[in-house]
């Protein structure tokens, strides 16, 4: 699938795309990943790790600046879309902000990615766009949005294709609230902000598999939503440390007791594949388009994606192997 062609991660210094830029140099010999970032100083520390490695190459940008995306997308066959301002109170409190770098930073790509006759891009998303309820989340689903309506604009003649991948929590990365337990775990007391809390728990490496997917199997206008376990937060920090008390502190302004990553709305668009679902556009038919929905089956009027309503459930035991056999990783992937 990768074999020959040249892609750019926009953000790509961040958990994503090294785990990206790992796995796809691994699986594929003759591609070239140019990881486009604003953050030198994590681009050189990139660099360090890839640098006998002639296929990866860097370049200092931000998806704000519009001509620069331009000078960057030469030559490059597909992008995946990763860069965003994503901590959610970091957003609350700097919403212009927010907004320049979510909404603005994603036009400017799919426009650059018009003019560029780039043929496919992948667009990160996350659980907090379906039914959001922050900053962070609205201007996530103003991304989704416009990255479907851009198959609508894409009139170039090798035809730009769009496409969307959403998933919740990612195990171990950073900010994320494992390497935080394991922050707080010298105290002997774990901050709970809701016992009934409950989130979705998936790994880089099946973020990235997801990534794989969308390009292998997309026309345009579909967003894919990886199939994984939950948890909840109590057993969460069981994992971390069977022997901790916990602290009951309240949710956090802005954030969700459970996380959703499909909606009743989006339920007649919706189809159900081996390991994944895909949401489907609803504007021009899309949804009732045989070579989107493939041999995809309906999930049906009333269903809806949630942390708390999910038949599959992560084991206490399972994650506290995960997290002992990354370790050394945690909070830096």
């Amino acid at each position: 699938m990768f074999e020959g062609k040249k892609i750019l991660v926009t953000g790509g210094t961040g958990s994503f795309g090294n785990a990206f830029a790992r796995m796809t140099l691994e699986k594929w010999s003759d591609v070239k990943i140019v990881i486009y970032s604003r953050d030198e100083m994590k681009q050189w520390d990139m660099a360090r790790k890839w640098e006998s490695d002639p296929r990866l190459s860097f370049l200092i940008g931000d998806v704000r600046d519009a001509p620069r995306l331009r000078r960057a997308l030469d030559g490059v066959d597909m992008v995946v879309h990763a860069a965003a301002t994503k901590i959610v109170p970091t957003a609350e409190y700097n919403p212009f902000e927010c907004i320049k770098t979510n909404i603005f930073g994603a036009m400017n790509v799919i426009d650059a990615c018009i003019d560029a006759n780039v043929d496919k891009v992948v667009a990160l998303s996350t659980d907090k766009a379906s039914n959001p309820i922050n900053l962070y989340g609205a201007t996530k689903l103003a991304s989704d949005k416009v990255f479907v309506a851009a198959n609508v604009d894409s009139q170039s003649a090798q035809r730009t294709s769009f496409s969307v991948v959403r998933y919740g929590n990612v195990m171990g990365s950073r900010g994320s609230v494992i390497p935080f337990f394991k922050q707080c775990v010298s105290r002997g007391v774990l901050p709970i902000t809701d016992p009934r809390m409950t989130r979705f728990m998936i790994t880089l490496e099946q973020g990235v598999e997801l990534v794989w997917k969308a390009f292998e199997d997309m026309s345009g206008g579909e967003v894919y939503v990886k199939k994984i376990p939950s948890m909840n937060i109590l057993d969460i920090a069981r994992a971390v440390s069977p022997e901790a008390k916990h602290e009951i502190i309240g949710i956090r302004p802005g954030e969700k007791l459970h996380e959703q990553m499909i909606g009743v709305e989006d339920a007649a668009h919706t189809y159900s594949y081996p390991g994944y679902f895909k949401i489907l556009p609803a504007i021009n038919n899309w949804s009732k388009d045989g070579s989107r929905i493939k041999d995809g089956q309906s999930v049906g009027d009333n269903f809806s994606y949630t942390s708390n309503e999910n038949t599959e459930v992560m084991p206490v035991a399972d994650l506290s192997d995960w997290i002992r056999l990354n370790e050394k990783k945690m909070g830096l992937l």
